[in-house]
């Protein structure tokens, strides 16, 4: 890392907060603000980068001095006062995804996972596959991955270890995807998300070509259409017998599966402690990207299978007085498709709770949200709105939840619009009894979390 002092703005960000503490653990000088540490919200988050070393600071510029490199999202706002100080000191400024591809691209070895769904999960089992076979990774990841959380790193969405295997989640929703250039490049699904398909099928098909190997889910059609035009790509897949990565005998229990894996004549079992098919199949990505790197099937099949997981996908957060409370990160149709199957499969009335995560996305897909609600629940499931998530701006606005449970109930769903966060707490407590599961989802919102936790200790208190 040729620059030693980094400001991170919006240093709290489930993209910004692992690569904070992967440039912390550098050696840089790390410094950052955040409008949700101005709010006095997430305290525990902030205290814990206080304790790697990194320094906060009110979102009002006076954090910024010469020759640090001011770190933003890529959509940051310019009227941001970090923002027009960095301008005023002429200071270097980098977007995330530009610096995480700096450390990605300089990696002797690097993976990248990219895909509508399902990186975030891939990302967190290659990591953990390389730590249990002590080749000392290091991973980026947008969410916490369960295997590296203790007292010490209660947000371990990073980890921290050789900077020449760097393995990390790669997004396309702004376009950075185009940024790296990765060693083994992992999709596992196109489908309708932040973008539209034409320009998402150019996007990963020009991801998966800059790599030496590509892997890719030819289950699904999209990623196999593309996977066509690459010279030698390994594919996974269940339903397709000419992928390099087979899996058969596909076993869904509670809690997980059971299934076998055939590479290069190799055939193990693997046994998971994450729930659903797509589950299984972001198995087989893992051991995909495993296998490029070069590490047996003998080794990595069983290290799979200690795989925890992460927080907020099908993460269950708490029981109380018969009823289990679910987090869980899904936002997009394909994400929210993927729970409600695994969900669905089991007994038990599912009371949703949905939190669009923007006006943008119910303009975009709200067709595909509202069937795919309507097509997932079963005929005593319910779906509750609140607003979406609208952090200012000039976004077009006259598309909101109220839209959405009116056209998930034309598709012959059961849905309500409750705007107030707290009237929904309060909805969900008179409707749920003994059996039932509430199923809280969304992103770009980590007081969800929180509303999750609230709802097992109202129920418990409810007696």
């Amino acid at each position: 890392m040729t620059q030693s002092s980094f400001f991170f703005c919006g240093v709290g960000g489930s993209g910004m907060l692992p690569l904070a503490a992967i440039v912390r653990a550098s050696g840089a000088r790390v410094a950052g603000s955040d409008r949700a540490l101005d709010a006095g919200r997430l305290a525990p988050k902030f205290d814990y980068l206080r304790s790697l070393g990194i320094r906060l600071f009110p979102q009002d510029g006076s954090g910024l001095a010469e020759e640090m490199v001011l770190v933003t999202s890529a959509a940051v706002e310019e009227t941001i006062p970090d923002v027009q100080r960095a301008r005023a000191l002429g200071l270097e400024h980098l977007t995330r995804p530009q610096l995480l591809a700096r450390l990605l691209n300089q990696a002797g070895r690097s993976v990248a996972v990219g895909g509508t769904s399902g990186k975030s999960t891939v990302t967190g089992m290659i990591g953990w596959i390389l730590h249990a076979l002590h080749r000392q990774p290091t991973v980026m990841n947008g969410a916490v991955m369960k295997n590296f959380v203790s007292p010490a790193t209660p947000f371990a969405s990073a980890l921290v270890g050789d900077p020449e295997l760097f393995v990390s989640e790669v997004d396309e929703s702004d376009g950075s995807i185009a940024l790296y250039r990765p060693d083994i490049a992992v999709l596992n699904n196109v489908s309708l998300d932040h973008k539209e398909m034409d320009e998402l099928r150019s996007l990963f098909g020009a991801f998966l070509s800059r790599a030496a190997r590509p892997v890719v889910n030819l289950d699904d059609p999209e990623a196999r259409a593309i996977a066509e035009i690459l010279k030698e790509p390994i594919g996974y897949g269940f339903d397709s017998p000419g992928a390099a990565v087979q899996g058969r005998n596909l076993e869904l229990v509670p809690g997980g599966s059971r299934f076998s894996v055939t590479i290069a004549g190799d055939t193990h079992p693997v046994e998971l402690q994450v729930p659903g098919r797509h589950n299984a199949l972001n198995a087989l990505a893992a051991l995909g990207a495993a296998h490029a790197l070069g590490l047996p099937l003998a080794e990595t099949a069983p290290a799979l299978g200690r795989f925890a997981g992460l927080k907020r996908r099908l993460e269950t957060v708490g029981e109380a007085g018969g009823v289990t409370v679910i987090d869980d990160f899904g936002h997009n149709p394909d994400k929210i498709a993927a729970t409600l199957a695994t969900l669905t499969a089991a007994p038990g009335r599912l009371l949703v709770f949905f939190q669009p995560h923007g006006y943008g996305p119910l303009a975009k897909m709200g067709e595909e949200l509202a069937a795919t609600f309507a097509r997932g629940l079963r005929g005593d499931d319910l779906l509750i709105l609140s607003d979406p998530v609208y952090q200012g701006g000039t976004v077009d606005r006259s598309r909101g939840s109220d839209w959405l449970a009116a056209a998930v109930e034309r598709a012959g769903g059961k849905a309500e619009h409750i705007p107030e966060r707290a009237r929904i707490g309060e909805r969900l407590l008179e409707l749920a009894r003994p059996g039932d599961r509430i199923a809280v989802m969304g992103a770009r919102d980590d007081t969800l979390s929180e509303f999750a936790a609230e709802l097992v200790g109202n129920l418990a208190d409810r007696g």
